[in-house]
């Protein structure tokens, strides 16, 4: 855990901070590499990353300061501004994001789902940055573990102050490998593939990794119904609409799209 890239003065530049300008930067290589396949200018390419950058914080951080609200912010308003300190959701973004992507495609007369299918890929790299700037952070932590690559946290951390100096999964770097791995193939995967596979593809595989990755988080103290957290219910949502729309797609696709080359 190292939170603070560089400090000169009273200039501090964390290391979250870092990592989102860096996933900013990977989303618009990505998107503008397969912005042929949504039909979209490079302008509209990277009008399309800011809008989603913006609106997916923006739907990050108010789905978190709601869901921590009497713990961290009632009495201290001003954190709500600091997310350089953590504290992203990303349901919260994602939901966001995609109500600005529906806008702007309606605004552009753009097709919604090839540009979903285009910024599927994006998602999967700049979540995995998000999350390497998690870890470096100290939120989003894991639950006690001995197994190999088990870590411990320093005093003063919030991860120390729950756990003490027992080791803990790394379970944000596993979310981020997930989603590296993820973006690879989504990247390959929109360009073979017809009309909307890459976005229902996505919708899947995501659901399915959040909630199996969930098991291993240790910073939740509320489940739902004493079994769930919230981001396991709404995987459990998102992998039936993720098999339905890949069914969909793929059996309309084969008679009404081809994929461009």
């Amino acid at each position: 855990m190292h939170p603070i890239f560089f400090q000169i003065g009273n200039l501090t530049i964390r290391w979250y901070g870092v990592m989102a300008a860096l996933g900013f930067m990977a989303a618009t290589i990505i998107i503008s590499a397969n912005r042929k396949y949504a039909k979209m200018s490079s302008d509209q390419a990277t009008t399309l990353v800011f809008t989603c950058v913006i609106s997916g914080i923006l739907g990050a951080r108010i789905f978190y300061v709601w869901d921590n609200w009497s713990q961290q912010f009632s009495g201290h308003l001003m954190e709500i501004f600091r997310i350089d300190h953590g504290g992203l959701v990303f349901y919260g973004g994602f939901f966001l994001a995609l109500i600005a992507i529906i806008v702007l495609c309606k605004i552009n007369k753009l097709d919604i789902v090839r540009v979903m299918d285009v910024t599927a890929p994006a998602l999967a790299a700049g979540h995995a940055l998000g999350r390497i700037g998690c870890f470096l952070n100290g939120c989003c932590f894991g639950k006690p573990s001995s197994c190999l690559f088990a870590i411990h946290y320093p005093e003063g951390s919030v991860p120390y102050g729950r756990y003490g100096s027992l080791a803990l999964h790394p379970v944000q770097l596993y979310e981020s490998s997930a989603n590296i791995l993820l973006f690879i193939f989504l990247f390959f995967l929109v360009r073979k593939t017809s009309r909307g596979v890459t976005m229902a593809t996505y919708i899947l595989i995501y659901g399915v990794l959040r909630f199996a990755d969930e098991f291993f988080r240790g910073d939740y103290t509320d489940l739902i119904a004493d079994v769930l957290t919230q981001a396991q219910a709404i995987g459990l949502v998102l992998i039936p609409v993720g098999i339905i729309l890949l069914v969909y797609f793929t059996k309309y696709a084969n008679k009404t799209d081809k994929t461009i080359n």
